[in-house]
């Protein structure tokens, strides 16, 4: 008996973060459909909420168009937040100045949602929650990071991956859901849709 084909795979992101981390574990999208949204939270919204929210805009957006037609879908978004208050993506290094003051010496939250499309038109969504601590930032070491530029795109301010790992006093929960994307709800939620994990490379 022919086993059944195995659907296509998107990824509704340009993020390269994203795309490094699914070939991590062995994944490789066959197409990449960014799902561009207007990624304003709404009034009295909490940082959870706009996660989950987000990530289903930006499923619902790209499962819309053609190339993604018969295909699993997979859409995300990370919220920093500092108490309800939720940091924005960084475009500028005053935005980024004021993230990294916010978060010095502070505990802070990161929620990813992860929304998943299967080919057989089923949604499932998962959210990580990851705690993490950062020393308190005196104003050279701001100054010098702002000057990186690595903060530039990157909700509240900084990258873990990269120059800020040095500001990270304590995490609990998942590194990769900072760096952008949970690969252990990632790796469930493309099990359960029919997409194969492969070899890391």
């Amino acid at each position: 008996m022919t086993p059944a084909p195995k659907p296509r795979f998107v990824l509704a992101s340009a993020s390269p973060r994203r795309l490094d981390l699914l070939r991590q574990i062995g994944v490789v999208p066959d197409g990449i459909v960014p799902a561009d949204i207007d990624e304003t939270p709404r009034k009295d919204e909490t940082p959870r909420a706009a996660a989950e929210r987000l990530a289903l805009e930006k499923l619902a957006r790209a499962v819309a168009k053609p190339e993604c037609r018969e295909a699993v879908v997979l859409a995300a978004d990370t919220v920093v937040a500092c108490g309800r208050r939720i940091l924005p993506k960084a475009e500028t290094g005053d935005q980024a100045r004021a993230c990294l003051r916010l978060l010095s010496g502070r505990r802070h939250r990161v929620y990813g949602a992860i929304a998943v499309g299967s080919a057989a038109g089923g949604i499932r969504l998962r959210v990580a929650e990851t705690q993490v601590a950062f020393a308190r930032l005196a104003g050279d070491e701001i100054e010098s990071y702002i000057r990186s530029g690595e903060w530039r795109g990157k909700a509240g301010g900084y990258a873990i991956q990269g120059r800020a790992a040095a500001f990270v006093r304590w995490i609990q929960g998942s590194y990769s859901n900072v760096v952008g994307l949970a690969l252990f709800e990632t790796s469930g939620l493309l099990r359960w849709a029919g997409v194969d994990l492969g070899s890391p490379p």
